[in-house]
C-alpha cells in the first residue's frame, strides 16, 4: 500500500502582511544609517585589490608599500610612548607637590629630636612601646584583656603599675577572654581569685565577624533558641555585661565628653577580636599570626563610649622560656626558636594529655613529636620526609590562638602584688556597679558551654609576666640578658653532678637531630660513614664493602 504524502506548510502571505514585513525592514535599515552617521562611521572601503602579477617592477613596489607600511607603525608607537611619558610627568608632579609641602614640617620635628633619623617603622619595639603608651595615657579606663588560660602568664606587672601610677586616677579593669577553652570549674575559680584585686569580666569574642553582613546573620541566628549549637563560634558571651558596666561608668562623666576604654595586654589574647565582638562589625584586622595590631586605633562602639586598641606588650627576655614562647612577637622569626618554644612547651604538659588531644602515639622527645605530629597532619616534603618545620608553626598557633584547650590551676596562697595595696584595690573598685557585674558573669557562665575537664590539658603556668614599656628598658635588654645567661652557665657549671644519666641521654637525643639540613626541602641526603682501616678486622666486620662482587 502507497504511503500517503504530507502536506507541506504553505509559504504564502496575505499582502498586508507581507507589506508589513518589507516596511519594518526598511525603518530597521534606515535607523541603523542614521546611527552610522551620527557615530562618523562610514561603509567599508573597497578591498585593496594589490599589485597585479603583469604589472613591471612589482617586487620594488610591493619592498616600498611594506617600507612606508613599516614607517606609520613606528610614527604611531613613538606618540603613543609620548602620551605615555606626559602622563607619568604629570602624576609624578601631582605626587610631589603635597610631598613638598610636608617636608618642612618633617625636617622641623628629626631637628626638634635631636637630628636623630630614627626609622619609625612599626615593626620596631621603640615605635611598639610608644604606642601602647600612648594608649595608656589617652585613656580614662584600661581594659587589661587576659587570656583565660593562663589569666597569670597574660598579666603584665609594669603595665598594670604604669597605669596605677598615671595622672588622671584611671580605673583598670580585667577581661577574662577565651572562656570557652577552659572548664567551668576552673574559670569560676579565677575569677573569684582575680576580684580581689580588680573588677573581672568574663567574655567570649566572636571569632567569625568579617564584614558588615555579618551583623545582619548574626541577628538573625540569636532569634533562635539553639545559639550554642547552631554557631559557636561566631556567638559573643559577656558583650552586654561589659556594655552595661562602661555605659553607667560613662553616664558619671560630664554631658558630651566620651568615655575612651584603652584595651591593652599581651599578643594574641584577643584585644582586637574584643573590640570587634562589641562593635558587630570588623573593625580591627586579627588573626593567629602575632603582632598584626601595629599602632593604636579608635573605635566608636557607643556614643559617649570609645574603645582605643593597642599592639601587644612587649615580653623581656628575663621570663621563663614558657612564657616568651607563648607572649613573644619574635618566636615566629627563626624555624629553631619555633622548634625550642614546642620543647618548653611540652615540658610544661602532662605527656598522655597531649597524645591523646592531637592523636599521637608515645614519644620521647620533642622532635619526634613533631615527626608523629606531622605525618598525622600530612605535613610531607618531597621524599615523603615530614615538614617538622610547619608542624611547629601548627603546634604553636594552636597554643596562642582560640582552638587548644588548655587550663591552669588557681594558686591556693595568692597574695597581693607590691604595687597593690587595700586602699588601691578599694579605689579601683569604686565607681563600678558591682552586684550587676557578679550577675551579668553568672549569665554569662550559664549560657556558654565549657569543655569537659578530662578532654584540657594541664599547663602549669610560670606566674605574671615582665613586659617593656619604655624604650630605656629596650637598650638596656641586650647586656642584661647576657649577664643572666652567665650567671645561668655558672650555676649549671656548680649543678652538674645532680643531673642525672636519663636527663643527659634526653637532652643529647634533642640535640643530634637539630644538626640535620631540616631547611633543605629538595630531599633526603645519605652522608658515608668514614671507616678506619687501621683498627683490627673485629671492629671492623660489620662493614660491608659494596665492590665486592659475588657471582
Amino acid at each position: 500500500m502507497k504511503r500517503p504524502k504530507l502536506k507541506k506548510a504553505s509559504k504564502r502571505l496575505s499582502c498586508s502582511k507581507r507589506y508589513k514585513i518589507q516596511k519594518k525592514v526598511r525603518e530597521h535599515n534606515r535607523k541603523l544609517k542614521k546611527e552610522a552617521k551620527k557615530k562618523g562611521v562610514s561603509k567599508r572601503g573597497k578591498k585593496d585589490l594589490g599589485v597585479p602579477s603583469s604589472a613591471p617592477f612589482k617586487e620594488e613596489v610591493l619592498r616600498e608599500a611594506e617600507q612606508r607600511r613599516l614607517q606609520i607603525e613606528e610614527e604611531k608607537e613613538k606618540k603613543k610612548q609620548a602620551k605615555k611619558e606626559e602622563r607619568a610627568q604629570k602624576r609624578k608632579q601631582g605626587k610631589e607637590a603635597p610631598s613638598k609641602e610636608a617636608e618642612p614640617k618633617a625636617k622641623k620635628a628629626r631637628k626638634e629630636k635631636g637630628g636623630k633619623q630614627t626609622a619609625s617603622s612599626k615593626n620596631s619595639k621603640r615605635f611598639l612601646c610608644a604606642e601602647l603608651n600612648k594608649v595608656i595615657n589617652a585613656s580614662d579606663v584600661v581594659i587589661e584583656v587576659l587570656d583565660a588560660r593562663d589569666p597569670l602568664g597574660s598579666r603584665c606587672l609594669q603595665l598594670e603599675e604604669a597605669v596605677l601610677q598615671s595622672e588622671g586616677n584611671k580605673k583598670l579593669l580585667l577581661v577574662l577572654n577565651k572562656i570557652d577553652l577552659v572548664p567551668k570549674d576552673n574559670v569560676e575559680r579565677w575569677i573569684q581569685c582575680l576580684q580581689k584585686e580588680f573588677p573581672v569580666v568574663a567574655f567570649k569574642a566572636s571569632t567569625q565577624i568579617r564584614d558588615k553582613t555579618v551583623k545582619a546573620k548574626k541577628k538573625r541566628i540569636v532569634a533562635s533558641n539553639d545559639v550554642v549549637d547552631i554557631s559557636r563560634a561566631g556567638t559573643c558571651f559577656g558583650n552586654s555585661c561589659l556594655t552595661e558596666l562602661l555605659t553607667s561608668y560613662a553616664a558619671n562623666l560630664k554631658e558630651g565628653v566620651s568615655l575612651r576604654v584603652g584595651v591593652v595586654g599581651f599578643p594574641n589574647v584577643g584585644k582586637s577580636s574584643l573590640i570587634n565582638s562589641m562593635k558587630g562589625v570588623l573593625a580591627c584586622n586579627v588573626g593567629v599570626v602575632r603582632g598584626i595590631t601595629k599602632s593604636m586605633q579608635e573605635v566608636y562602639i557607643l556614643k559617649n563610649v570609645k574603645l582605643i586598641d593597642s599592639p601587644g606588650v612587649l615580653v623581656s627576655s628575663s621570663n621563663p622560656p614558657a612564657a616568651v614562647a607563648l607572649r613573644s612577637l619574635q618566636v615566629e622569626e627563626d624555624s629553631d626558636s619555633v622548634q625550642e618554644a614546642v620543647r618548653t612547651l611540652l615540658k610544661q604538659c602532662d605527656k598522655t594529655q597531649v597524645m591523646l588531644q592531637y592523636s599521637v602515639p608515645d614519644f620521647r622527645n620533642a622532635l619526634e613529636f613533631l615527626t608523629l605530629f606531622a605525618k598525622k597532619r600530612g605535613f610531607l616534603q618531597k621524599g615523603g620526609v615530614p615538614n617538622t618545620e610547619q608542624a611547629a608553626t601548627t603546634f604553636l598557633a594552636d597554643w596562642t590562638g582560640a582552638k587548644l584547650s588548655y587550663h591552669c590551676k588557681v594558686p591556693e596562697n595568692h597574695s597581693l602584688p607590691s604595687y597593690l595595696s587595700d586602699m588601691v584595690v578599694a579605689e579601683m573598685q569604686n565607681g563600678w556597679d558591682l552586684e550587676k557585674l557578679k550577675m551579668g558573669n553568672e549569665e554569662t557562665l550559664k549560657g556558654l558551654k565549657f569543655p569537659h575537664l578530662s578532654s584540657s590539658i594541664i599547663f602549669s603556668s610560670k606566674g605574671l609576666t615582665a613586659g617593656l614599656l619604655s624604650a630605656a628598658d629596650i637598650t638596656e635588654e641586650v647586656p642584661a640578658a647576657t649577664a643572666t645567661d652567665n650567671g645561668a652557665d655558672q650555676n649549671n657549671e656548680n649543678d652538674e653532678p645532680e643531673q642525672t644519666n636519663e636527663d643527659l641521654m634526653e637532652a643529647e637525643e634533642e640535640e643530634k637531630p637539630q644538626k640535620m639540613p631540616l631547611k633543605e626541602k629538595t630531599g633526603v641526603r645519605f652522608q658515608s660513614v668514614p671507616v678506619d682501616l687501621s683498627l683490627p678486622t673485629a671492629q671492623t666486620d660489620d662493614a660491608y664493602d659494596f665492590n665486592t662482587d659475588y657471582k
